[in-house]
């Protein structure tokens, strides 16, 4: 192979539903695993959960997962900086809700997955 030089590009090929394959770059491949480390925490997965019908205020967030106020304030922080969840004043209240629903594909993705 004299001549011929080979670039190696860092990849991952995913099969997408239509049968094809697709290439992830290096960059998205290390973006989609700090998506999933969002959703590893199970604090954060009980706010999500609790968010999927209706919006709360975090002392709703609180009673509905049994989550300390603290703990519930700190996961929504880093739910937010990663647009997984989206808020708005409502008074002198912050009410939270989802910020779209990808965030319940995700979720309702990994049940179906357990349950096989």
């Amino acid at each position: 192979m004299r001549g011929i030089s080979l670039l190696f590009i860092s990849a991952l090929f995913v099969r997408s539903e239509k049968g094809g394959l697709f290439m992830l770059d290096e960059e998205m491949v290390y973006d989609l695993a700090d998506l999933f480390k969002i959703f590893s925490d199970s604090t954060r997965l009980k706010i999500l959960c609790s968010l999927f019908d209706k919006e709360l205020n975090v002392t709703e967030i609180t009673c509905a997962t049994g989550v300390s106020q603290t703990a519930v304030s700190h996961q929504l922080r880093i739910l937010k900086q990663n647009h997984l969840v989206k808020y708005k004043r409502d008074g002198k209240q912050m009410v939270y809700s989802l910020s779209d629903d990808h965030v319940k594909t995700i979720i309702n993705c990994g049940i179906e997955h357990i349950e096989e």
